[in-house]
C-alpha cells in the first residue's frame, strides 16, 4: 500500500508539469539587433566592453563604452570581466535557487523510485492489450441494443432496459480493469535503476554525487529556475540520448569526416576548451555535398556534431568550482549563404537539438567574420533560440576579430590566422618561455623592442603581432661592437590590416641584441603583442 502512494503521488505531480513556451520578438534591423551583441567599428578613443548583469537570471547582455587610457607602456592584455561562469557552490545560491535546486532533487528522486524518467513502450503496448476486450464487450453491447431497437413499432416509446446478460458484461469490464490496474502494479514493481547518470554523473540524489548539483543547475538555470520545466527538460533530454545512442557516440566511427570544420582547440582565459566552428569550408561543393546532400548525410552530420560535443564534455570538471562549459568560436568567413535550403535545415535542426539537450554549456558563442546576411539569418534562428542563449552570443565584424578574441582567450591560444601565436603542430614555445607581452604605440609615433644575444651561437626565435597592423616595421641585428656592421634581419615593410602575425630567427656570430621597430604611421594607437626565447647551441 505504501509503495502504490509513492506511485500515485508521482503521477499526480508528473501530471501537472507544464511546459511554458516563451515567446521571442524579433527585430530585423541592422542598426538595432535585440538578440545578439554588435562589436562594431568605433573611434580609437572607445573601447566596447560587453558586460554581463550577474544578478540578472536571464542572463541579459550590457554593452558599454569606455574611454581607453592614454598609456602607451607595456601592460597586461585587456580581457572580458563578465566572463566567469555563475558559481555551482550551494553557499554562493540564492535563496530561491537553493530551494529550487532542494526541490527538483526530491522530485528527480521520487521519478528515479518510480521508474518515471523514461517512456514505457513496453507498458504502452501491455495496456492496449488490455483494453482492447473491453472495447470489444462495449461494442458487442451496443449492437445488442441496437437490435433490440430495430425490432420495436415505429413511433411508440421504448423503456431504457438493460438485457440479462448485461450484469454478466459489467462483471467482464470491470475484471479487464482490474486486470489493467495489475498490470500498472506489475510494471512499477519492476527493479529500480539508482545507477541513472549523464555525462558521467549519477543523477540519482541520494548517492550525494557532488557533480549532481552542477547537472542540474545547468537544467534550472536553461529554465529560469522553474522546477517542473527542468525537470520535464531533463527526462526528455535522457529519452533523446536513450533513443538516439548519445551515449555510444564517443566510440562511434562516424562515415564522414568534418574535422576541418569543426574541431576543439586549446583554452580560454578562464579555462573552458575552445571548439571551433568554420562554417567556410563548406564552400568547397564535395565536402557540403558529404555533409548536407541528402537527409541520411545530414543524419550523420548531426551525429557528428554531438560527438564533438560530448567529446568536449569530456574534457570538463563537473564539480563545483571546476570548468563546466565551452568557449564556442563560429567563423563565417567565406561560408555559404543560407539560401542554400539543406544547410539551414540542418543548422536549424542542430541548434535546436544542441539547446535542448545540452544546457548551459556553452559560456559564450563568439561569431567572428560577420557578414552582412548573417543579421537576416540571425532572425530566422531567433525564434528557435532562448533568450539565455542568445544573451550569450558576441557578435563580431572582420577588422575587430583579433581584438575581441583577446578579451576571451590568450595570444598564444589563438590560432595565427585569427592574429594569434598559435600554429599547428607547433612546439617551439611553451609555458615555461614565459607569457606575452603587450605595447602599446601611440599615433604617428615609433618603438622598438630589443632581444638580448650577449651569448655567442644562440638562436633567438620571436613572435610578433600588431593588432589591426597598418604599420611599417623592421627586424635587425645590432652588434655590441660598434665597428661591426649592422645586419638587416627584415627590411622595412609597410604591413597592411590582414596580415598574419610574423615569427623569425636570427642565430648571432657575436654579442649583440636583436631590434625590432614599429612605427606606426596611422591616427590610431596600436597594440603589439610579442614573445621570444633563445635557443643554446651545443656547438659553441
Amino acid at each position: 500500500m505504501r509503495w502504490l502512494q509513492i506511485s500515485d503521488r508521482f503521477l499526480v505531480l508528473e501530471g501537472d508539469l507544464k511546459v511554458e513556451t516563451m515567446t521571442v520578438e524579433v527585430k530585423v534591423e541592422e542598426t538595432k539587433v535585440a538578440e545578439v551583441v554588435v562589436v562594431p567599428q568605433e573611434e580609437p578613443e572607445k573601447v566596447v566592453v560587453v558586460e554581463e548583469k550577474k544578478n540578472d537570471v536571464n542572463g541579459d547582455v550590457e554593452v558599454k563604452e569606455v574611454d581607453a587610457a592614454d598609456n602607451d607602456g607595456p601592460k597586461t592584455v585587456q580581457k572580458s570581466s563578465s566572463y566567469k561562469e555563475e558559481s555551482n557552490f550551494l553557499s554562493d545560491l540564492k535563496e530561491f535557487e537553493r530551494k529550487a535546486l532542494s526541490e527538483l532533487k526530491l522530485k528527480l528522486e521520487e521519478a528515479i523510485l518510480g521508474n518515471s524518467l523514461f517512456k514505457k513502450e513496453g507498458a504502452k503496448k501491455k495496456e492496449k492489450e488490455v483494453e482492447k476486450p473491453v472495447e470489444e464487450e462495449k461494442e458487442k453491447e451496443k449492437e445488442t441494443k441496437e437490435g433490440e431497437e430495430s425490432g420495436e413499432q415505429e413511433g411508440e416509446k421504448k423503456e431504457d432496459v438493460k438485457p440479462e446478460g448485461d450484469n454478466e458484461k459489467e462483471k467482464t469490464v470491470l475484471e479487464c480493469e482490474e486486470e489493467k490496474t495489475e498490470v500498472v502494479i506489475e510494471e512499477k514493481s519492476e527493479e529500480i535503476d539508482r545507477d541513472i547518470s549523464i555525462w558521467g554523473v549519477p543523477l540519482f540524489p541520494s548517492k550525494g554525487s557532488e557533480g549532481t548539483d552542477v547537472v542540474l543547475l545547468k537544467f534550472l538555470r536553461a529554465r529560469d529556475f522553474k522546477v517542473n520545466d527542468a525537470l520535464e527538460m531533463l527526462k526528455k533530454t535522457l529519452q533523446w540520448r536513450k533513443e538516439s545512442n548519445i551515449d555510444s557516440l564517443l566510440d562511434e566511427e562516424i562515415g564522414v569526416d568534418l574535422s576541418s570544420a569543426f574541431y576543439m582547440n586549446g583554452i580560454d582565459r578562464e579555462g573552458h576548451p575552445v571548439c571551433y566552428n568554420i562554417y567556410g569550408v563548406f564552400e568547397n561543393e564535395e565536402l557540403y555535398a558529404k555533409a548536407f546532400g541528402d537527409e541520411e548525410k545530414r543524419k550523420q552530420f548531426l551525429r557528428w556534431r554531438f560527438q564533438l560535443m560530448e567529446k568536449g564534455i569530456q574534457k570538463l570538471d563537473l564539480r563545483p568550482g571546476g570548468v563546466a562549459s565551452l568557449l564556442q568560436i563560429s567563423d563565417l568567413k567565406n561560408s555559404p549563404s543560407p539560401s542554400k535550403k539543406e544547410l539551414r535545415t540542418a543548422m536549424s535542426k542542430a541548434v535546436t537539438l544542441l539547446q535542448d539537450n545540452y544546457p548551459e554549456f556553452v559560456a559564450k558563442n563568439i561569431f567572428i567574420n560577420v557578414p552582412f546576411w548573417y543579421y537576416a539569418f540571425n532572425a530566422l534562428l531567433s525564434p528557435f533560440l532562448a533568450q539565455r542563449t542568445k544573451s550569450k552570443f558576441v557578435v563580431v565584424r572582420p577588422a575587430k576579430t583579433t581584438e575581441t578574441l583577446l578579451k576571451y582567450v590568450q595570444a598564444e591560444e589563438i590560432p595565427v590566422q585569427y592574429g594569434g601565436f598559435k600554429r599547428e603542430n607547433d612546439f617551439e614555445f611553451s609555458s615555461e618561455d614565459g607569457e606575452v607581452s603587450e605595447l602599446v604605440i601611440k599615433a604617428g609615433s615609433t618603438k622598438t623592442i630589443e632581444i638580448p644575444a650577449a651569448e655567442v651561437g644562440a638562436t633567438l626565435l620571436w613572435d610578433l603581432t600588431v593588432v589591426g597592423w597598418e604599420v611599417n616595421y623592421k627586424e635587425e641585428f645590432v652588434p655590441s661592437d660598434e665597428a661591426s656592421y649592422t645586419i638587416i634581419i627584415q627590411k622595412s615593410k609597410k604591413m597592411s590590416s590582414n596580415e598574419e602575425p610574423t615569427r623569425n630567427t636570427f642565430r648571432n656570430n657575436e654579442p649583440g641584441k636583436v631590434v625590432l621597430t614599429i612605427q606606426n604611421w596611422s591616427s590610431k594607437k596600436k597594440r603589439v603583442l610579442y614573445r621570444y626565447k633563445t635557443k643554446k647551441n651545443a656547438s659553441y
